[in-house]
């Protein structure tokens, strides 16, 4: 695992903006996340989902729900738009003994929530026939939705902090800054990388009021709106690998951020310059009003 402990040029401005967006979203975790407005909800739920062809089966956590229509986005980064339907089955697993923990409504289908979803191919698109999860998760995701004292009573209290801190917002320590890399014009996480994110978060969860800012980052190579794409796909990667496999609570993670190829590490003038410049940043920062408490 490579750690550095410099402040890129650009990461003061980055975070203040994440932490901005943050704060402002802070007091809404105890409601549903609005709806992705890219996503257009058109035509009937379909009548039977048992009368379809099979499409692919989608792992991921769901990012946004708009009507009778989820977005899940994948390991990748990709984000694939689900259709619900009355016939949908939509179970929870992972009780005792690997028993199921019931049927559930589409209500349960709540932002941020891991699942796997079996589909079929509609004239409108992809349709869900079964939406599974596990209860583990579903809890969690119930507990930053409604706010149970069981939702972290320190980190309302760190967020009303920063809240008096409006005016020092880019005055925080960066307690560590955890660098994974690409290769060219991939968004897939490599076993090393997904390594190193766990190590990262395990230290982390040792570090009080502690937040994560995930940062990606492209070479120079391809246009400008290609990089600033790629670059967002790779923060998506390694946020959904933190939160499923590392375990990395989300109402800890900022508002992640894609700079494209800005603020290289080295030159691009090397392949060697250019592979150090393909990565994600993911920087653990605390507020210097709060570090130590």
């Amino acid at each position: 695992m490579r750690v550095n402990f410099h402040r890129p040029a650009g990461l003061a401005r980055i975070s203040a903006m994440a932490l901005i967006a943050a704060l402002g979203s802070a007091g809404a975790h105890a409601q549903q996340a609005p709806a992705d407005p890219n996503i257009v909800v058109n035509g009937e739920r379909a009548a039977d989902t048992a009368a379809l062809v099979p499409g692919p089966e989608i792992k991921g956590v769901i990012a946004a729900r708009s009507g009778n229509r989820i977005k899940v986005i994948t390991a990748d980064g990709n984000g694939t738009v689900i259709a619900i339907s009355d016939t949908t089955r939509i179970k929870a697993g992972g009780g005792l003994f690997g028993g199921s923990g019931g049927a559930y409504s589409a209500d349960a289908l709540l932002n941020g929530l891991p699942v796997t979803v079996r589909t079929v191919q509609a004239d409108g698109g992809l349709v869900a026939s079964q939406v599974t999860f596990k209860n583990n998760d579903f809890k969690t995701a119930t507990m930053i939705r409604h706010g149970t004292a069981q939702r972290f009573d320190e980190q309302a209290a760190a967020t009303e902090a920063l809240r008096g801190r409006m005016g020092d917002i880019d005055k925080y320590n960066i307690k560590s800054t955890t660098n994974v890399f690409f290769d060219t014009g991939k968004a897939a996480l490599s076993a090393k990388a997904r390594d190193d994110l766990c190590a990262a978060a395990a230290a982390a969860e040792n570090t009080s009021n502690a937040l994560m800012l995930v940062v990606g980052y492209t070479d120079s190579v391809g246009s400008d709106d290609y990089n600033q794409t790629l670059s967002e796909k790779r923060a998506g990667s390694v946020i959904n690998f933190l939160q499923q496999a590392c375990h990395w609570k989300p109402y800890r993670m900022l508002t992640p951020t894609g700079m494209a190829k800005a603020d290289p590490l080295a030159s691009n003038d090397t392949p060697e310059g250019k592979a150090q410049n393909r990565r994600v940043s993911v920087n653990i920062l605390v507020s210097k009003g709060l570090d130590g408490l």
